[in-house]
């Protein structure tokens, strides 16, 4: 990257905020449209909640899923604000370097696929810590896991609230801080509602609706705008590039990776964190327990590969298409600034309709995915820290599912606040930290208890809390949150906005170059170093389970 391009992408990220947030479309009609939406969803979880009996209904949908709708709803999950609205808003002011998460997003499936679909769902019940409890039977390694799942879906759930409060705010006309502060809370108490009634065949049905209209919404808006350019890909990046003050330099890398030697390591480190990251996120993986088997579990993995493959070529257009035809002023100046750019781009295109029905689909894709982190939180807690730990594992049902419940409505009330603060940062980089947390926390483990014959519950403790504090302390005393005007990620300001309060020692936006690594070494190490052996027929039986699937149909406990 040359000094030229360096100071035009600085250009392109200090572009000015004076303009007012003006209000986009006509509120009315926003608000029709996205009321439409809501009770549509709103309906399919009240017609859920009559079949949830069981704490199987409540948690895996009565494993009652085939492949393409588990599949399918996977999609809706992982489709989330991040990448409707956070991707191609990078894009759309970064160009090719924008495009490298959809990569990431995108790779990380084939390692779900190809080591944890089929092997978690025959050896779990309803969370990832059931493996280790299969492996491992050591309470203070559920509890760990338990404690790994929370955090990775609260750092989720702050993208999502993030790209909510923007988004709202800048189709219902709600400007300054305040209004997009309520749009947070109001956010917050759907998803409560969701959760509290529909449970996961609520959720899942509402993810499958969801993901439908966003992958039909993305696709039409793509097309428009390739008609606009004559279904000529080349004109399209052309318009782009002549429409960005960083000129030809959005066609190729080093916008935002690769001026210097620590964004080069930054973007090593967040794609080691997007593709690993997939296999260790909470939410995605207790999604493989709705489907009976895991041959059901594996076809929804390829069915969701298919759908987020395609949906992230829309963005790639949908990007550029921002670039040229809105512009990165008028995207800065907007509330939730990257994460507005598809809005713009609808209005530009279609007016005030194609913008309430594009803006609706991104709302219900935040609700939706909320609602699935908020429930695997939930069950979390419920199952692993409130059954598994402290009833060792002789809780009654309905008492588990009213724990739940009850973790629901105060991991609602966190998610706002932490929404409230990170309003303001591009979601796409949010989600990159929360990948981050969740390949070091708990993929080792996880992959270290279906493989390794010697893992012990001592390599399982060091590698989770190692992973998870090294990584939320490398974020903490990184440039995300404080000391920077505008991260290298393209997120805008850090959480503390004030440029001369700095305590950040470590260079990287993204820890997962360091916390990885040390999470798998730490899950080796204290392994090694345990005087207890790890038991060989426990092993066994892990192995016969994750390759058989014998007694898994039953959820034993092994």
């Amino acid at each position: 990257m040359t000094a030229q391009q360096a100071t035009q992408a600085t250009q392109v990220a200090q572009a000015t905020h004076t303009l007012a947030a003006a209000t986009v479309g006509t509120p009315e009609v926003n608000l029709l449209i996205f009321a439409f939406f809501i009770i549509v969803t709103l309906v399919i979880a009240v017609r859920a909640a009559g079949t949830n009996r069981t704490t199987t209904d409540y948690y895996a949908g009565g494993r009652a899923f085939t492949g393409p709708q588990n599949g399918i709803a996977i999609g809706g999950d992982y489709l989330s604000a991040a990448s409707f609205l956070g991707i191609a808003g990078l894009i759309a002011l970064y160009g090719y370097d924008g495009f490298l998460y959809s990569i990431g997003f995108l790779v990380g499936w084939l390692l779900v696929l190809l080591l944890i679909a089929g092997p978690l769902r025959n050896t779990g019940r309803y969370t990832a810590a059931d493996v280790l409890d299969f492996r491992l039977k050591a309470v203070p390694v559920r509890a760990a896991a338990a404690v790994s799942t929370l955090t990775v879906s609260l750092f989720y759930l702050l993208a999502q609230m993030a790209g909510a409060g923007g988004l709202v705010s800048l189709l219902l006309g709600v400007n300054g801080s305040v209004g997009q502060d309520i749009t947070v809370v109001i956010v917050g108490l759907l998803m409560i509602f969701y959760v509290l009634v529909g449970g996961m065949k609520g959720t899942t049905w509402v993810q499958i609706v969801k993901a439908t209209i966003l992958t039909v919404g993305a696709a039409v808006t793509a097309f428009w705008v390739l008609a606009r350019s004559g279904f000529n890909i080349s004109a399209l990046l052309h318009h782009a590039a002549a429409s960005s003050p960083a000129g030809n330099a959005v066609l190729g890398p080093g916008l935002i990776y690769g001026a210097n030697t620590v964004s080069k390591f930054d973007f090593i480190s967040l794609a080691i964190a997007l593709v690993l990251g997939t296999a260790g996120l909470p939410h995605v993986l207790m999604r493989l327990y709705t489907v009976p088997d895991a041959r059901e579990a594996r076809r929804s993995v390829i069915w969701t590969v298919w759908l987020v493959g395609l949906f992230y070529l829309f963005t790639l257009v949908l990007g550029y298409g921002a670039m040229w035809l809105v512009g990165g002023k008028q995207i800065l100046a907007a509330p939730g600034r990257a994460n507005a750019a598809v809005p713009l781009l609808a209005f530009k295109l279609g007016g005030t309709l194609l913008l309430g029905i594009v803006a609706a689909v991104a709302f219900a894709t935040i609700l939706a995915v909320v609602a699935g982190l908020t429930i695997t939180a939930s069950a979390s807690f419920a199952h692993d820290v409130y059954a598994g730990v402290l009833r060792r594992g002789e809780a009654d049902p309905d008492d588990e599912v009213r724990v739940a419940r009850t973790t629901a409505v105060v991991i609602g009330a966190v998610a706002v606040i932490g929404g409230i603060f990170a309003k303001d940062i591009d979601v796409a980089f949010l989600v990159g930290l929360a990948f981050a947390v969740a390949a070091s926390a708990n993929l080792p483990s996880i992959l270290y208890s279906l493989f390794w014959p010697r893992f012990t519950a001592r390599g399982a403790l060091w590698s989770i809390y190692g992973g998870l504090i090294s990584s939320v302390v490398l974020i903490i005393f990184s440039p995300v949150v404080s000391g920077q005007v505008s991260p290298a990620g393209g997120a805008g300001a850090s959480l503390i906005s004030d440029p001369h309060i700095n305590f950040a020692f470590f260079p990287l936006d993204n820890p997962g170059i360091v916390s990885i690594p040390l999470a798998f070494f730490l899950g080796w190490l204290g392994t090694v170093t345990d005087r207890r052996t790890a038991d060989p027929a426990r092993f066994a039986r892990i192995q016969v389970r994750a390759l058989t699937g014998i007694g898994a149909e039953h959820g034993s406990r092994g």
